[in-house]
């Protein structure tokens, strides 16, 4: 566990080979309650080849000095991130 929320990362390695794959990563939010979006690749067995880029939105606890997860959302393809990312601009451009 992390106890810096700059070490937090969703990489993972499975027998010597990294299966998920954290291409980039922005913190939209710190403090106890810290919420990261990340950009990222799965290793695809049968390929032997990564899959498409995956977006993945992760809310972190702080609690007892280390980050734990809480909650995640997967964005699963880019035509699904680019409806949310519509959406949230006419959502963001109406008046309040």
């Amino acid at each position: 566990m992390a106890s810096d929320i700059d070490e937090i990362s969703v990489t993972y390695e499975e027998d010597g080979i990294e299966v998920v794959k954290e291409l980039d990563k922005e913190i939209l939010s710190k403090g106890a309650w810290s919420t990261i979006l990340f950009k990222y690749q799965d290793w695809d067995r049968q390929k032997e080849q990564y899959g498409a880029v995956k977006y993945t939105i992760r809310r972190y606890r702080k609690m007892s000095g280390v980050y734990r997860q809480q909650s995640k959302f997967n964005i699963s393809s880019k035509a699904q991130a680019e409806k949310i990312i519509d959406i949230l601009q006419k959502w963001c451009s109406e008046p309040e």
